[in-house]
């Protein structure tokens, strides 16, 4: 889908959902409140959306869905998320639950749960068990072979839609010897099911997303038919890590819509509040927690922009994009809503104010990111496992190398660039020591100072400026490869294993987070509309990112501030999405005078 027709696509849904502030409205705040207070599942916001077909942008075209790009479906998610995250949360699992599908299952396994899933069935995703969570080759849930088919027995639990899903795919292990080639997955129509085999286990009570459906089933010797067997017996493993690369790097969209929506009830404050004889976006602090939070928001737009586009672009490298943005973007967005807490002050705390009620939901919701799919340990292990290769590669890579990683980030990169079809049985487990980013941010370096040389006045100043830092940042791949292999050498064994070894993880998502700020600006640049491209913002966005490093050090003033300010001062004004895709919103038709309050 090319950005034109995504971008009128989003515009259509968000005047289809109408402003959240309008009592009137599909989708209103009152509403939303509502069933997170009483932890209500939201039907009736599932059921509007299913009706407009939204789920079906993450399914594929040809067995019956409307899936051309991966990002189609994470965008219009944002939008449906920053109004709740709970029903956005539950349209997500379905779609991603169909992952297993898509990657390995049969044509008549896909056109069967699409045509289910067109007619409102749900489905779940049936991986971590109550005694085992992240550890997959741990799980007990038993398929035994049977004349026909399989009989399942064990218990799947916190499984999102567990029990307002007609079917779930089941992870299992088929194999008598514990190991990677034990595993299988299966498809469980519980509508097909023996009455005396299934039973969905409690709804449990959660600190966000209180409406959601987390709970889980209960199998005993439930028979289902070969034709449930999703890819080949033992190829389960394969197929779940597969489909959890996706969810991490789509997961994003939840935090980056609750930051949109805390940021945008923040700004409806500080541009109305008078305070000693002035706005409190006029009071220089509180300016400048505004501005840091807009940058880290763009920030994490930038990281998953790209994430989501590896998907088709760069399959093979997945298993590092996802782990990176899965781990950076919550970690950073968390401590953005807190920064944000600071500035809309005793107002962020009341659960039931009529205008900024929704943000404690926001603040509560978007902690989810952090755990779901893979919590921050084991994004940060994946990283550690690989990143002998990633630094090797950052470091050693041939001419060659680097400039067919310098084309794909021209596609990964660039909003306005056609992607190839998607294909996620090329989705590969290990990296091979690949990251486009990384390798392709020297190029976006020399494509930065070549903007900053055609560039005037103080946004050729904020571009060099943001060049020069953004390679501090970057040159730091090398201290980093001879961090990590003095530690190797010093550890031995232990190295794979050490907290050392997280943390030099850490760092090298700030690598990865850098290259992808610079070649967001440079490969996207010609597609962004007014107030951006922004030399300031992408100044302060690197400074944010240096800060994780240098945390007392700032090489922004205030008049990059001030630059910044006005950007994002635009974007509320105009009701469009804080981030790149810049989409126009449902104009805002409610009655804010509850914002003065």
């Amino acid at each position: 889908m090319s950005q034109a027709d995504l971008t009128a696509l989003a515009a259509e849904l968000e005047k289809y959902l109408g402003d959240p502030f309008d009592d009137g409205s599909r989708m209103s705040f009152r509403r939303v409140m509502d069933h997170d207070e009483h932890e209500e599942y939201p039907y009736g916001f599932v059921s509007q959306l299913r009706r407009w077909s939204v789920h079906e942008y993450s399914l594929p075209a040809e067995q019956g869905g409307r899936a051309g790009n991966v990002e189609t479906g994470f965008n219009l998610m944002r939008l449906v998320a920053r109004r709740d995250a709970s029903t956005a949360t539950s349209l997500v699992i379905t779609n991603l639950s169909f992952m297993p599908l898509w990657i390995a299952g049969t044509e008549e396994q896909k056109r069967t749960a699409i045509e289910r899933m067109k007619r409102g069935g749900g489905l779940s995703w049936g991986l971590s068990e109550r005694e085992h969570g992240s550890d997959l080759i741990a799980n007990e849930m038993f398929a035994e072979k049977v004349d026909g088919g399989w009989e399942l027995t064990g218990e799947k639990w916190l499984i999102g839609n567990a029990t307002v899903a007609d079917t779930m795919i089941v992870y299992a292990r088929t194999g008598k010897r514990n190991g990677p080639a034990a595993y299988s997955i299966f498809i469980v129509d519980k509508w097909e099911l023996a009455p005396d085999t299934a039973e969905e286990l409690p709804v449990e009570k959660l600190h966000g997303l209180r409406a959601l459906d987390l709970s889980g089933l209960r199998l005993q010797r439930a028979f289902v038919p070969d034709s449930a067997l999703v890819g080949a017996e033992g190829q389960g493993l394969e197929i779940a890590l597969k489909a959890t690369q996706v969810a991490r790097s789509v997961i994003g969209s939840l935090p980056l819509s609750a930051v949109d929506t805390g940021l945008r009830l923040t700004l409806d404050f500080t541009e109305g509040r008078v305070i000693f004889g002035g706005t409190v976006s006029d009071v220089p602090y509180s300016r400048r927690q505004l501005t840091e939070a807009f940058a880290d928001l763009m920030i994490a737009d930038a990281m998953s922009l790209g994430a989501v586009r590896c998907l088709q672009a760069a399959p093979e490298q997945l298993s590092v994009w996802s782990s990176a943005v899965k781990y950076l973007v919550p970690t950073l967005l968390e401590r953005t809503m807190s920064q944000l807490n600071t500035v809309l002050g005793a107002r962020f705390f009341l659960r039931d104010h009529p205008h900024y009620g929704p943000y404690q939901k926001m603040l509560r919701d978007l902690l989810v990111a952090n755990i779901a799919d893979g919590n921050t340990v084991v994004n940060l292990r994946n990283l550690g496992q690989q990143l002998d290769g990633l630094l090797t590669t950052a470091r050693e890579a041939s001419p060659e190398i680097r400039n067919a990683a310098a084309v794909r980030a021209e596609t990964l990169f660039g909003m306005d660039r056609e992607l190839p079809v998607y294909e996620p049985w090329k989705q590969e487990l290990f990296s091979r020591g690949m990251d486009d980013a990384v390798l392709a941010a020297p190029d976006g370096l020399r494509r930065l100072r070549a903007l900053a040389e055609k560039a005037e006045g103080t946004e050729r100043d904020r571009l060099e400026r943001a060049a020069d830092v953004a390679e501090e940042l970057l040159d730091r791949a090398g201290p980093l490869a001879d961090s990590a292999t003095a530690l190797k050498a010093d550890l031995g064994r232990a190295y794979g294993q050490s907290a050392e070894l997280f943390e030099l993880s850490k760092e090298y998502c700030l690598l990865h987070a850098t290259a992808a700020c610079v070649l967001t600006f440079v490969h996207s640049h010609g597609a962004l509309e007014s107030p951006l491209p922004s030399g300031a913002l992408l100044l302060l966005q690197l400074e944010r990112l240096r800060r994780h490093l240098y945390p007392h050090e700032s090489i922004t003033d205030q008049s990059v501030v001030d630059e910044v300010m006005e950007v994002l001062r635009r974007l509320h004004r105009e009701d469009r999405l804080f981030s790149h895709w810049q989409f126009q919103l449902a104009k805002r038709a409610g009655d804010l005078s509850a914002a003065r309050l």
